[in-house]
């Protein structure tokens, strides 16, 4: 079987190697505004992480641009405009402090027509996409799809789905569809025939809808290779080709494991012969795994992880969604996230990857903000993102950090500016505007909106969402960890307070925020960046490190240790910059913004020597 699947593979990239889209050959763009000189190389993954042209260990963060992919109102675009792709694209950076963004596209509008893709819908994708490259942000398309399409719901039905065109669901038999009692939409999935059968058969290529999609896809990425500048498309960082994939059914016999050998993990392999074809091969495919394997609700978990996939190796990223399905039904968890809620789920996203020799992201997580449950929602998301940061708990970390593992990347759902005031006739029904939260099935997650002038605001603690975190660290991360001291309500939440046992750093931390990062150098030349949330304000951040003490860090240069620089873009945001001139020593660098005036250089003194001490104890 494996031998038969080589040689398609080799003949599907003869048939389709050729195929390319109208588009001007791109020239080399000028310099992202702020950029300097170790910025905009390409993204590889190599021994397990992202690793960026300087041989930098990177981190990516941001959100999924946006749910607004999933509605007609504005065809399938995740905006009206690229005026309004520009001015999320600034928010996201400077209000959201994201570096990457997972950007949705529609295969319904991309092929409306069998055989013919829509080249106006991939010249506006491309316009907005190249919105967010020039604010310095890395983007990776997603071909994405719930409950296979809209065109699968009546016009009066509670449900609405997204992903293939209506030509697909027209060729099919398909039944009336029907959920029965399902008060969340995701039941659908199981519970729905008429999404179960057009499930089943894309993956079965019946009517050649598998072979369609990946002409489609393959033409989609040639037409971004073509039609962004060499620069830009440097800024790509891979595909995502398929969102949340389940079988539909199972055939006799078939497991949830075997369906992602048999099924999922060939369409995997197709998938990445159309992207080397397309001109992307030296871009990771970001591999989603049977959407149930990692599910908290026993009834709902199915065996999976591409468990039977062996080494992905550097042409693939392991690519999840997490979803704390206990919190969101109301019903199996009454009460809030905890520190350390989700070490354990955030830990066997680690162990999958590197048991599968590549690097993790976790592509969608978050929790709804109105309704029900949203109560729970500070704390699950500060749980989400203590877990990225690190798989030991705060109650712990000070005592184990050598334990904390990779620093995970992740795109939060979602960043949709027109949240709140969307204008979605549901499954084309005029009598069924849709204009509150998502406008999609009842959905509100985003975690922006525009206020009454236009502007983009927070609809989340600031203190959350902005986050310090080790955007690219020179050699290889030890440990990280982040105290934001955001909000549930009045309440400031601290689940990783300086222990005792360093008093001196627990005075200069105060009540504010830190971050504490620790790493080996590599003898690499470019510097180690900490992203700086705007609660950091150059003036007022302290910085205490082996390599040096600041307090108002001074602006970067070769011969700084610890200096500040804006990040590429043009947006406002900002990075800390730690240089080190060694290899395999182990370095470390707090930074808080804990101090209201300078601290003074005893204190400084002192809590750096806490920190060695402590470093050399813990972590070396």
């Amino acid at each position: 079987m494996p031998n038969i699947r080589t040689r398609l593979l080799v003949v599907l990239v003869v048939l389709f190697g050729s195929l390319t889209v109208a588009g001007p050959t791109p020239a080399t763009a000028a310099p992202l505004p702020d950029s300097l000189w170790f910025d905009e190389t390409p993204l590889t993954v190599r021994s397990g992480r992202f690793v960026d042209g300087n041989g930098r260990e990177v981190v990516l963060r941001g959100y999924n641009v946006s749910g607004e992919t999933k509605l007609k109102e504005n065809n399938g675009l995740p905006f009206a405009s690229t005026a309004d792709a520009k001015k999320s694209a600034t928010a996201l950076r400077a209000l959201g402090g994201g570096n990457s963004v997972r950007f949705l596209l529609s295969w319904a509008y991309a092929e409306p027509v069998r055989g013919q893709v829509d080249t106006g819908y991939l010249a506006k994708a491309t316009d907005q996409m190249r919105a967010f490259l020039d604010a310095g942000i890395r983007v990776y398309p997603d071909f994405h799809q719930d409950l296979h399409s809209r065109w699968l719901f009546d016009t009066d039905s509670w449900y609405t789905g997204d992903g293939a065109p209506k030509w697909a669901v027209d060729l099919g038999d398909y039944p009336d569809e029907y959920c029965g009692i399902c008060p969340f939409w995701g039941q659908n999935i199981t519970s729905n025939e008429a999404v179960k059968q057009s499930t089943y058969d894309f993956w079965h290529n019946e009517y050649g809808l598998q072979d369609a999609f990946l002409d489609t896809a393959q033409k989609a990425m040639t037409y971004l290779r073509q039609n962004l500048t060499a620069d830009r498309f440097t800024g790509v960082v891979g595909f995502d080709p398929y969102n949340e994939p389940h079988a539909g059914s199972y055939d006799s016999g078939q497991t949830s494991r075997t369906w992602e050998r048999d099924v999922l993990w060939p369409f995997y392999e197709k998938f990445r012969a159309r992207m080397d074809a397309a001109g992307w091969q030296d871009k990771p495919l970001f591999a989603e795994p049977n959407l149930f394997w990692n599910a908290n609700l026993d009834f709902q978990k199915q065996e999976g992880g591409l468990l039977d996939a062996g080494t992905l190796g550097p042409r693939y990223v392991f690519n999840t969604h997490f979803y704390d399905q206990k919190a969101i039904s109301g019903i199996f968890m009454w009460g809030k996230a905890a520190d350390g809620q989700y070490a354990g789920d955030f830990g066997t996203v680690r162990d999958r990857a590197a048991a599968t020799g590549t690097t993790a992201i976790i592509s969608e997580f978050g929790h709804p903000l109105t309704g029900s449950v949203s109560g729970k929602a500070p704390t699950v998301y500060k749980a989400m993102y203590q877990a990225l940061d690190s798989r030991v708990k705060g109650a712990s970390w000070w005592s184990n950090p050598a334990g904390s593992g990779p620093v995970l990347s992740g795109s939060q759902w979602q960043w949709d500016i027109y949240n709140g005031r969307h204008h979605e006739l549901m499954n084309d029904n005029p009598d069924k505007v849709q204009t509150s939260g998502d406008a999609w099935n009842g959905e509100d997650l985003s975690a922006v909106r525009l206020d009454d002038s236009g502007t983009p605001v927070l609809r989340q603690d600031a203190r959350l969402l902005d986050r310090i975190y080790p955007s690219a660290t020179s050699g290889t991360t030890v440990a990280f960890t982040y105290e934001d001291r955001s909000r549930d309500g009045s309440t400031t939440l601290t689940w990783n307070p300086v222990p005792s046992s360093l008093p001196n750093v627990a005075q200069l931390v105060g009540s504010g925020q830190y971050g504490l990062l620790l790493w080996h150098s590599n003898g690499g030349t470019a510097p180690t960046e900490l992203h700086l949330p705007a609660t950091f304000p150059t003036a007022s951040t302290t910085v205490v490190s082996d390599l040096g003490t600041a307090y108002a860090p001074p602006s970067y240069g070769s011969a700084t240790p610890v200096g500040v620089a804006a990040e590429p873009g043009g947006t406002g945001s900002r990075r800390l910059l730690l240089t080190d001139t060694d290899s395999g020593v182990l370095h470390y660098a707090l930074v808080t913004n804990g101090a209201t005036t300078a601290p003074s250089a005893a204190l400084l003194t002192a809590a750096r020597s806490e920190l060695s001490t402590w470093a050399a104890r813990n972590a070396g």
